[in-house]
């Protein structure tokens, strides 16, 4: 059994068990989310696809950890301008465990 999730513009392919990293939710570590926006469920070897979303299908999961993804490095450069500018970025992560998927 698997479901297709949206969360923070993204799309992610789940099954029980699985650890993903989405973007930054306001959660506690070791505390649980719901995510409601179920747009496809496979079980059973049928699918059911939502309009747009599966009605009364949920995912739950367990919040592993939040952090910061390795820093990427933004340089910008004219050529021949003495123009620099040179700045870091680390994009915020939820790391959730996909515990339960309710269709």
């Amino acid at each position: 059994m698997y479901a297709v999730v949206k969360t923070g513009g993204k799309q992610f392919r789940v099954q029980e068990g699985d650890v993903i990293y989405v973007e930054k939710l306001e959660a506690e570590v070791d505390s649980t989310v719901e995510l409601t926006e179920v747009l496809a469920v496979a079980k059973d070897g049928g699918i059911t696809v939502g309009s747009p979303v599966v009605e009364g299908a949920k995912v739950i999961a367990k919040v592993a950890a939040q952090g910061k993804a390795k820093k990427v490095i933004v340089f910008k450069y004219k050529a021949k301008k003495d123009y620099r500018r040179k700045a870091g970025h680390r994009q915020p992560y939820t790391k959730l465990t996909i515990e339960k998927i309710e269709a």
